[in-house]
């Protein structure tokens, strides 16, 4: 008789993103969030990163659901990717539900896909597991943490969390009800570990509406806002200082118009009447009188933000008489690119407003103080830190000693590694194949490590190119060959190496007729190996060779 209970995660341990944890007891599996990545810079030409899900295609016909925490790109952005391989339902609540359809409707996957739409506090059954939605405070509306009951106990998945007592909507985070399942008997909790590096206590949303209160008083230019467009209470609270200061709110950018039309129908944003212009009616009103919210806070090429700073937008021009406020935070990674957006806008005259000491932003995760709250309401037997790079797991698991759990019953686990529990005892020693696949473009074409790598060698060397005549009746060569290079050298600076690679070029083929070789890709494989050895003995640089042989 199975009495064990399996927890895998295939994304977001030892990384920010693509967060993805399947749970596992007998033959059923319910898989916990689906999200994507942000390439590094490194990434050449990706645009995701998703998470590999070779072990679920492996085990589809277990598989029970799919159940979204929130709607953040970073727990369901890779669903119309998964869905395309797995045909799964969904578990969530309205605005993720809103949010994931019109992802499956860009990918034509809407009606092919059952989505259940519950309420917080809802209970239901998948398998053999019993999953209950716990309202929590996050920096979008309908997060919740998971109560999964298990044959073998509890456990408890906060999803991203933080303890806001004076929410801009939707109530405080279910205290209570956390309690109560500690006082039941809480066999493992899996908690966010994103903010574990700071101490003390994330400030409210509400500090964020006092902060614009400030900015907007008094201010007789255009103000131009950037956050994130999932962030509504945010998107609230602009609209609420706008209409008290008397001025018009246009939005530019898809995802922003997106949620707040979403957001709107589903009753989560209030909008003042008369409030919201289109965007092509705000440059004919006094700029005192104007508010643009805009994505583009993490300085993406091609946001809206980004478009106005580089004058590339059709609407916007920035000049002097604006007010640009920057309401968000850096993504690790984004820093250069929102620096440099940043600094285009001083170049175009603009006040930008983007301390951090401000109050401008706050963060939707749990600080160190809020972490111990969690531990201290669940008590759990076990302790999994997630979502984190490796060094916010290990600092998690020490707060996790603190607050009594013991060192053996706390795991700092890897993506792919599996975590076995059972009433008494929890190992992590298999693993199974997980992983990063990159996507380049919206289609979803998968780039392999040899791509990367390739990537890699023309970004850093360059390339040569080696075009070879052949005769089409005796298959020898019949003219000197052409070097052609991309990233490597300049020819009118180099002359003497061009001129030795054509006599390397010479050497290889005339190696190869010398051995009866006259198969083609032989002799470019040939020459290949001897530029790429003579390249590296000579200028210590391995660019990219490509020979070519053209037929006449």
């Amino acid at each position: 008789m199975v009495s064990k209970l399996k927890i895998i995660p295939l994304g977001g341990l030892g990384e920010i993103g693509k967060n993805m944890t399947a749970y596992e007891f007998g033959s059923d599996i319910i898989v916990v969030d689906c999200g994507m990545g942000f390439p590094d810079e490194d990434m050449y030409g990706v645009d995701i990163v998703l998470p590999d899900i070779s072990y679920l295609r492996a085990n589809a016909d277990r598989i029970k659901g799919l159940i979204l925490t929130h709607g953040h790109e970073d727990h369901i952005g890779a669903v119309p990717y998964v869905l395309r391989e797995l045909d799964i339902p969904i578990y969530t609540l309205p605005l993720t539900a809103a949010l994931v359809e019109l992802k499956l409707e860009e990918h034509d996957l809407l009606y092919n896909t059952q989505i259940f739409t519950k309420k917080v506090g809802s209970v239901f059954r998948l398998g053999c597991f019993t999953v209950e939605f716990i309202h929590v405070n996050h920096s979008i509306p309908d997060a919740v943490a998971l109560a999964i009951t298990t044959p073998i106990g509890t456990v408890i998945h906060t999803g991203d969390f933080k303890i806001d007592v004076t929410p801009v909507a939707e109530g405080m985070i279910d205290l209570a009800r956390l309690g109560q399942l500690g006082n039941e008997g809480v066999l493992a909790l899996l908690s966010d570990s994103t903010n574990v590096e700071k101490p003390g206590y994330s400030a409210s949303e509400r500090k964020v509406g006092q902060s614009f209160d400030k900015l907007f008083m008094g201010c007789d230019k255009r103000i131009i806002i950037t956050t994130f467009a999932s962030n509504v209470h945010r998107l609230q609270q602009i609209i609420n200082v706008a209409a008290k200061y008397g001025r018009k709110v246009a939005i530019t950018g898809r995802s922003m118009e997106n949620v707040l039309r979403v957001a709107t129908v589903l009753s989560y944003m209030d909008i003042p009447e008369d409030v919201m212009v289109d965007l092509d009616k705000v440059n004919k009103l006094p700029r005192s009188k104007t508010v643009i919210i805009s994505t583009g806070s993490q300085g993406e090429a091609m946001s809206a933000l980004y478009r106005m700073a580089f004058s590339e937008h059709k609407q916007i021009k920035i000049d002097a008489g604006d007010r640009v406020i920057i309401s968000a935070s850096a993504i690790p990674g984004n820093e250069n690119t929102i620096s440099r957006v940043i600094d285009e806008l001083f170049h175009k005259g603009a006040e930008v407003i983007y301390d951090k000491h401000t109050d401008l932003h706050v963060s939707g995760h749990a600080s160190q103080e809020e972490q111990k709250t969690m531990l201290a309401l669940t008590k759990p037997r076990f302790f999994i830190p997630v979502h984190g790079e490796y060094r916010m797991l290990i600092k998690h698991a020490e707060l996790g000693k603190i607050m009594g759990v013991p060192a053996k019953n706390i795991v700092i686990a890897e993506n792919g590694k599996v975590i076995e529990i059972s009433k008494k005892s929890i190992r992590c020693e298999e693993t199974v194949t997980s992983g990063a696949i990159l996507v380049d473009g919206s289609g979803g074409g998968e780039i392999g490590s040899v791509v990367m790598r390739d990537r890699h060698r023309l970004a850093e060397d360059g390339m040569v190119v080696v075009v070879m005549a052949f005769s089409a009746e005796s298959h020898e060569m019949i003219s000197e060959p052409e070097i052609v290079t991309r990233g490597f050298i300049y020819v009118k600076e180099a002359e003497e190496l061009i001129d030795e690679l054509k006599r390397v070029t010479f050497e290889s083929v005339d190696a190869c007729d010398a051995q009866h070789i006259y198969d083609y890709t032989a002799i470019k494989s040939r020459v290949k190996s001897n530029i790429s050895g003579y390249l590296y003995k000579s200028t210590r640089r391995s660019p990219m060779i490509l020979p070519v042989i053209v037929e006449v």
